[in-house]
């Protein structure tokens, strides 16, 4: 039986990994920063009818040695998700030293235990976060990690992935490498981390947001991410590539009336002037980073989803819907 490490179990995606993998027949090594949260993983798995038989649990840190080598022993796979993502503004230290050390650790560690493949989890964020003027966007794109007002996620993202692919070019490791880049993450959650994209959906239907920016955002769902590390990881024709997952872009406005078509009457209804935003963002920090993509339509182009990963995407609509039933279900609506 095949083994894969898979950094983040407890997180949004590393969850739906873990739980795709079991399913598929994998043993897998998952960690996670403390244990207090075992209970939490198996029980999520298990209310989905997924065996955790074959899944064995690691207490790690993304900044330190301790435990690593014990949860990448006898794995041929590593898919490295783990990294801290909120929506409210943080010191660029919460985001930017984890993700940095820890993903070189994590690639120090896989090339010194001869690992197959490592499959990556950066962000669009590495792609798109500082060209507010740009509107259009592929693989080739990169965030400036040193503009001013880049988002400390942005940042950590960015200077992350960039780490991994100099580390790789650099040292000529014994695992190929690829890395995929998802836009803002929607659907159903395995347990109550219900993810930080369908934070905004939760706002939504609660009635928490009187009426919506007029943003442009793509939107892919929590489960065919995972598929894609998946497919990634053993798929050579991925080798040394970097994919954007999604299904399309939508404007804030036509997600919030796909949720009051679905029944979610507490969706807002009014679309916000920018000029509104700007003055709510001297107030609210995180709106800063909204501001200037506000009436930006962007337009997402990747191939490579489709051509590598035989991309057949659950709709954006599909996955919106689900995520407000299923924070209804939790009474988190």
């Amino acid at each position: 039986m095949k083994k894969v490490l898979v950094t983040g179990t407890t997180g949004f995606i590393g969850l739906h990994c873990v739980n795709q993998l079991l399913k598929q027949g994998y043993a897998v090594n998952g960690t996670l920063r403390s244990f207090d949260r075992k209970d939490e993983v198996i029980n999520a798995l298990s209310s989905h009818n997924t065996s955790t038989e074959h899944l064995s649990l690691f207490e790690t840190d993304l900044l330190e040695d301790k435990g690593w080598d014990e949860a990448i022993e006898g794995c041929e796979y590593v898919l490295h998700v783990a990294s801290p993502f909120v929506l409210t503004p943080e010191s660029e230290d919460f985001f930017v030293k984890p993700a940095v050390e820890g993903s070189l650790r994590v690639l120090k560690l896989a090339n010194k235990h001869k690992i197959k493949k490592l499959v990556l989890t950066s962000s669009f964020a590495a792609m798109a976060d500082t060209l507010e003027e740009k509107d259009s966007f592929d693989e080739s794109d990169w965030s400036d990690p040193n503009k001013v007002g880049i988002r400390p996620y942005g940042k950590s993202k960015t200077l992350a992935e960039k780490a991994a692919w100099d580390y790789v070019a650099s040292n000529t490791p014994s695992f190929s490498f690829t890395v995929i880049n998802p836009v803002a993450v929607t659907g159903p959650s395995l347990s109550k981390d219900i993810g930080t994209s369908n934070s905004i959906i939760r706002q939504m239907i609660n009635g928490n947001i009187p009426g919506t920016s007029k943003v442009h955002i793509g939107y892919v769902d929590v489960r065919d991410v995972a598929a894609a590390h998946i497919t990634a990881m053993l798929n050579n024709q991925t080798d040394g590539e970097r994919i954007i997952v999604f299904e399309k872009t939508l404007w804030m406005d036509e997600v919030a009336t796909i949720l009051r078509n679905a029944g979610f009457d507490k969706a807002p209804s009014k679309v916000m002037p920018k000029w509104v935003m700007q003055i709510m963002s001297i107030f609210k920090k995180d709106l800063k980073f909204i501001v200037p993509l506000i009436n930006k339509k962007r337009h997402i182009h990747s191939t490579k989803a489709t051509d590598l990963l035989h991309w057949e995407p659950i709709s954006a609509e599909e996955s919106i819907v689900a995520t407000a039933k299923q924070l209804q279900e939790y009474n988190l609506a």
